[in-house]
């Protein structure tokens, strides 16, 4: 399913509403149509801004929370992004048309398959797709400039902690899975951790190990 103009039209004023106004991440999130990552019987719903399954568990973020999380990131040109949870590839897609370079992990093995074909056919060189336990970050790559985390933590991990460069941004859900989560942003500063509460959000646990499929 690919969009026409009136459906990108609607997807970015609802974008707006929730409070999506930066530009280069909105600029981000037109480039890319969710539709390309939403599949079988909700593939209708691909624009509306609500969570949608996806295969394995998991699901594909609400737009808006994703737009928030994208700006909150406020990544650079240069930046070097390691993004926790590749799930459908939505987030680490927009992420390529803002960073130089993306990692993304994610434990399910199935979806890091899926992901790389698509983000072969739509043309992302910049992003490395990643079959592994996303909870102990990748220190091989180490440091990075921005780290996303798209499944909840009851803290932020502490390996990826200290993979993110000082003046560095981590963004995360923070909270017991079956609870309210709040989405948080991390700054690493030279006196320590600065943390900002953004909104009450609702994801995934962060699971340790890689699984079966």
């Amino acid at each position: 399913m690919t969009w026409d103009a009136e459906q990108k039209m609607q997807f970015l004023f609802a974008l707006r509403s929730k409070g999506v106004t930066d530009a280069r991440a909105l600029g981000a999130m037109e480039k890319v149509d969710r539709g390309m990552f939403v599949k079988g019987h909700f593939e209708a719903r691909a624009y509306e801004d609500m969570p949608l399954p996806i295969a394995s568990g998991q699901t594909i973020s609400q737009p808006s929370v994703v737009g928030l999380m994208t700006q909150a990131l406020n990544v650079q040109p240069r930046d070097k992004v390691l993004e926790v949870g590749t799930g459908s590839g939505y987030q680490a897609a927009i992420l390529s048309h803002l960073a130089r370079r993306v990692y993304t992990v994610d434990r399910h093995r199935r979806l890091t398959r899926e992901c790389e074909k698509l983000f072969e056919s739509l043309d992302l060189h910049n992003v490395t797709v990643i079959t592994g336990d996303g909870s102990f970050g990748l220190a091989e790559q180490a440091p990075f400039d921005r780290i996303i985390v798209t499944a909840a933590a009851e803290d932020p991990p502490g390996p990826l902690l200290s993979q993110l460069k000082e003046g560095g941004i981590m963004v995360l859900p923070v909270g017991q899975s079956d609870a309210v989560q709040s989405l948080i942003k991390v700054t690493k500063t030279p006196d320590g951790l600065d943390y900002h509460e953004l909104c009450p959000v609702r994801f995934v646990p962060l699971i340790e190990g890689v699984a079966q499929e």
